[in-house]
């Protein structure tokens, strides 16, 4: 396995020690702050620098047992253990290089989730609805909170669209991958021929982002009030409550139509908020990238990621070619888990041999 520069590695040491020994020192509380910060994600890289060096010093002290030394018991010992410290100094590179993987700065944040009902009809409205349970359940299990901003059912009780805040730390790490088309192959509950149908709905997923992150100039929105309407006429709020916000310089709408119209009003930013900067951030991986294709979880909205077959009970994701045989499980969000990882992993490892492709130019 290639290792890793020892400069580039004692550069991160010397600063993990200057930032202990400023830290020690007793810092205004603003400087304290930004430390501690920079101390808690060089940390963990440190450890495992320690851990590495500490391997690698025994490996050497072996192999020159194992080969120098006279003693042909202690030679043989040693050369029985050179393996396994070999092993493990492979081992920790390994996560060293993944611990110094660029990091996405939006990763830690909470996300924007938008499922939109696809081609399909009402049978489309109802796997977007199935979807947004799925994720929902999802979030509860790693302790998330799930807020609906605006929702348009129709007569099912399917979603034509769904848009929902889920707050959380490392929620926009976890579903990023999740953006793109999803496609569902089963009989609907309104098919009385037994016929299989096939449907799709769109998910996408934005960082969301804190009024730091990005400033919106109040010249630049144009905030209108409307009266919120409901399906069929059933929860009618009868006061202008709907909040319509334009973002004039891009065009970029959002509605929100909830009960209270401050409420209406914070969700509504929320959501605009997070979309211009999922803009601004694919505009910045556009110019790094001439080519999109290969991006994992670019969030095309244009390529299938997923197919969920409920005849035969398995879900394939098409990116990393992974199938499971257990749709209720993913459904119910409890083995979504495993797809995340292995798309996770997946990106990794395009990572880390675009990392070593560069450094071997």
């Amino acid at each position: 396995m290639a290792s890793i520069p020892d400069t580039k590695l004692n550069r991160l040491v010397d600063r993990w020690a200057t930032i202990q020994a400023e830290l020690n020192a007793g810092p205004e509380q603003s400087r304290f702050v930004q430390l501690s910060k920079e101390f808690s994600e060089l940390d963990p890289i440190v450890q495992t620098v320690h851990s590495l060096r500490a391997v690698q010093a025994e490996a050497e002290a072996t192999r020159k047992l194992a080969y120098e030394e006279a003693d042909a018991e202690l030679s043989e010992m040693a050369r029985g253990e050179l393996p396994l410290l070999d092993a493990r100094v492979d081992d920790l590179t390994k996560v060293l290089q993944l611990q110094l993987l660029p990091k996405d700065a939006a990763d830690e944040k909470s996300a924007i989730l938008e499922v939109r009902a696809g081609t399909g009809g009402d049978e489309a409205a109802l796997f977007a609805a199935d979807l947004f349970r799925m994720y929902a359940r999802y979030a509860d299990t790693h302790g998330w909170k799930t807020e609906i901003i605006s929702e348009s059912e129709n007569a099912l009780g399917g979603y034509k669209e769904v848009i929902a805040s889920i707050t959380g730390k490392g929620v926009f790490a976890r579903l990023k991958f999740e953006s793109g088309v999803h496609r569902v192959q089963r009989v609907p509950a309104t098919e009385t021929s037994g016929r299989i149908h096939t449907s799709a709905a769109t998910v996408a997923v934005l960082p969301e982002v804190e009024e730091v992150d990005l400033v919106i100039r109040p010249e630049d929105l144009r905030i209108d009030t409307m009266r919120a309407g409901g399906a069929g006429g059933q929860h009618v709020n009868k006061t202008d409550s709907a909040v319509r916000m334009l973002h004039i310089p891009t065009g970029l709408i959002v509605v929100s139509a909830e009960k209270s119209q401050h409420q209406n009003r914070r969700l509504a930013m929320q959501v605009l908020r997070s979309r211009l900067y999922e803009l601004e951030r694919q505009k910045l991986a556009d110019e790094r990238s001439a080519s999109r294709k290969d991006q994992v979880g670019s969030g095309d909205r244009s390529q299938r990621i997923r197919t969920y077959n409920f005849g035969q009970g398995r879900v394939t994701d098409h990116r990393i070619n992974v199938t499971l045989h257990k749709i209720d499980a993913v459904m119910d969000g409890t083995a979504l888990d495993e797809l995340i990882e292995a798309l996770i992993t997946d990106h990794q490892t395009t990572l880390l041999a675009a990392e070593m492709d560069g450094r071997h130019a």
